[in-house]
């Protein structure tokens, strides 16, 4: 029998060692000045700053990109599912009103191709970068034999703070408090399985099919990373007296508004308040999706909502308008008296 290696079984420790020499450049760029030590060691080092908070609290979250990743794999390209995996786990966060602190990484795959990896990781450094927090370890997983050779799966874990008087969390929500709606990039990470299943298998379209409605090829739009919202938030905090947030993933608007609502008030939606992109009318229309089933898997064209006192409703709009992000006043809280926490109003108010 000829001698085996763990090298010939398919697990490259050598390409693993450069796989590190190639990103750590890159991951050093994220370091805020909390963090304590260099990248390789078992555990990562991150001293809180205990003076800039009265009461810290910690807040955490964790999140993947799912079938996003198909269509990386189908354009091979691979800089902007990074951005994803940190947009999901600190726009979750967020919500609570958290300042993202530190970001870990979990790569695997069947076969490490350092190049490849390396484009992802430059993704995960982008999106640390525009969160404002440090990304200070991850783990790399070669698998021959568990994933194709050709492809690989990722999730996060994202860590904040904020300070316990100030966390966010709908109990302040009060009749007559207005909802303002963020305009997302696009699908962002959900409804991907659907999507694909719409192009793909009914359609019969490639990821090279160009699209006029979209202004770009369908695997252009589905790669359209995540948009992350923590300078939108920044751009509020101190000035606004925000009551709740909600970040817009699986389960749409109805889904996802809820779960920051009080008993015994409703989230009023004018669906006319904004304009749904092109891409969800596509895929309606394509797949013949029904109308409630595309509300209930896509955030269809908002991804973040932030509820206010009504006296600050035209304040938040122009300020986040201001900084790049398009907003609009998509509903009203007002009390219902009934269980149903959400209601969507077709027309105008």
């Amino acid at each position: 029998m000829e001698e085996l290696t763990y090298k010939k079984a398919g697990v490259d420790i050598d390409e693993g060692d450069r796989f590190v020499s190639l990103i750590s450049p890159m991951v050093k760029k994220t370091f805020r000045p909390e963090v304590m030590m260099d990248i390789g060691s078992f555990g990562a080092l991150f001293k809180l700053d205990i003076k800039k908070y009265k009461e810290p609290v910690l807040v955490s979250g964790t999140d993947g990109v799912g079938t996003k990743l198909k269509i990386a794999f189908m354009m091979d390209r691979h800089d902007t599912v990074g951005i994803d995996l940190v947009a999901m786990c600190v726009n979750d966060i967020l919500t609570l009103g958290a300042e993202p602190l530190f970001f870990l990484d979990y790569f695997a795959t069947g076969k490490l191709k350092p190049e490849k990896a390396k484009n992802v990781i430059k993704g995960i450094t982008e999106g640390c970068a525009e969160s404002g927090c440090s990304l200070i370890g991850g783990e790399t997983a070669e698998m021959p034999g568990f994933y194709s050779e050709n492809e690989y799966d990722l999730a996060g874990f994202a860590v904040g703070v904020v300070d316990r008087d100030e966390i966010i969390d709908g109990s302040k929500i009060k009749e007559g408090d207005v909802i303002i709606g963020l305009a997302s990039s696009g699908l962002h990470s959900n409804g991907y399985s659907l999507a694909r299943r719409v192009f793909f298998d009914a359609a019969n379209l490639s990821v090279n099919t160009y699209v006029p409605e979209l202004g770009a090829t369908i695997g252009e739009e589905l790669l359209k990373p995540t948009r992350i919202y923590v300078k939108a938030f920044n751009a509020l905090k101190g000035k606004v007296d925000v009551h709740a947030m909600a970040h817009i993933t699986g389960g749409g608007i109805i889904g996802n508004v809820p779960r920051v609502i009080k008993d015994g008030l409703t989230a009023v939606i004018n669906e006319e308040s904004w304009t749904v992109p092109p891409i969800f009318n596509l895929i309606k229309n394509i797949g013949n999706v029904p109308d409630a089933d595309m509300k209930k898997t896509f955030n269809m064209g908002i991804g973040y909502v932030i509820i206010v006192d009504k006296a600050y409703k035209d304040f938040t709009v122009s300020a986040l308008c201001g900084i790049g992000f398009n907003a609009y006043c998509i509903g009203t809280i007002e009390e219902k008296g009934g269980k149903e926490k959400i209601c969507i109003r077709q027309k105008g108010f």
